[in-house]
């Protein structure tokens, strides 16, 4: 049986889903559509996982992305950190002396610069759509190609047009106009990839020291025109790591790693858990002026965990029968 640290990455587009081995390589990775449902795509990973490799032992957990709390309390996670961190530790480990990691996923970007193994400084963009993986799939699919092709036609273009990409609005509305002009497509992906780019270095990327070595991670690292169009941007090399989808997942994973090494044992609540069927409810808790929304999370009709109170009192006193709500 395997012996492997798992990493996960909750995101509102994607969860994913690594096992790494004891030298921190991926021994498996999943990249799952989240589609708003988190703890059954959680589930679905774990069984392609046990489908494709066996029974595995998970000797260690970690959770990151925006669903991290909600992860780890459904597998027993050893350990939970921010995206900036899990996203840093993960570069670290592909490129020992990185001094800037640039990300891009399906709706939101961030950068990351370290000095000498150590953040910083960051920023990230959730507000503005335009660079997003989201935003990339949507114009090709207009443009009636495939999103894999589309770092390779920006490519072939001798005479990129100019895009306005300040805005997801605007670049739609300016790739439309050159489209009318009769601009062909692969100058005018060439002139988005160079737009998103400039959006992205003046919006997170302002007052940053961004210096190589540069990993370019997220799912939009795959995109080959957007890759080159960075470079050209800071007149450097970009380097991709090989699961530059997961590193997310990954940094977890690693985390999870040196944690279990100081506690010598995990968490995690075993392999049973992608079977078990599990309901989440939703309650505002009117005890004080904080109004929170309280979270419960139920197994086989059962409440195993609550969270998003901020004075602890549902978190610290988990009923153990499903009474309240029946």
């Amino acid at each position: 049986m395997k012996e492997c640290y798992l990493g996960v990455d909750v995101g509102s587009v994607s969860t994913n889903i690594v096992l790494l081995d004891e030298e921190d390589k991926v021994i498996i990775k999943k990249y799952l559509r989240t589609q708003g449902r988190p703890i059954e795509v959680l589930q679905k990973g774990l069984n392609e996982i046990r489908g494709e490799i066996g029974d595995f032992k998970v000797k260690g957990v970690g959770t990151t992305g925006s669903g991290r709390h909600l992860a780890n309390i459904i597998l027993g996670g050893d350990i939970v950190k921010n995206e900036i961190t899990s996203h840093a530790v993960a570069a670290i480990n592909e490129i020992p002396d990185v001094r800037t990691v640039l990300e891009i996923g399906g709706q939101d970007s961030k950068i990351i610069i370290l000095r000498d193994g150590i953040v910083t400084d960051f920023a990230m963009n959730t507000v503005c759509a335009a660079g997003t993986g989201s935003f990339l799939d949507r114009q090709a699919a207009r443009l009636g190609i495939k999103i894999q092709e589309f770092g390779q036609m920006a490519l072939k273009s001798t005479n990129p047009v100019r895009i306005a990409g300040r805005c997801a609005v605007f670049a739609e509305s300016d790739m439309i106009h050159k489209q009318q002009l009769g601009h062909n497509q692969e100058d005018i992906i060439r002139g988005l990839s160079e737009a998103l780019v400039r959006n992205y270095i003046n919006n997170i990327g302002k007052g940053k020291d961004i210096k190589g070595p540069v990993v370019f991670q997220g799912g939009v690292a795959a995109n080959v025109g957007i890759k080159e169009a960075f470079k050209n941007a800071l007149n450097t090399d970009i380097y991709v790591p090989k699961h530059h989808d997961v590193m997310g997942a990954i940094g977890a994973g690693i985390l999870a790693k040196s944690n279990v090494s100081k506690t010598g044992k995990t968490n995690f609540k075993g392999l049973k858990i992608a079977d078990t069927s599990y309901k989440v409810k939703g309650f505002e808790c009117n005890d004080c002026s904080n109004m929170c929304e309280v979270i419960e999370i139920y197994a086989e009709g059962k409440v195993v965990a609550r969270y998003g109170d901020k004075c602890g009192k549902w978190t610290n006193s988990i009923e153990t029968e499903d009474q309240r709500l029946a």
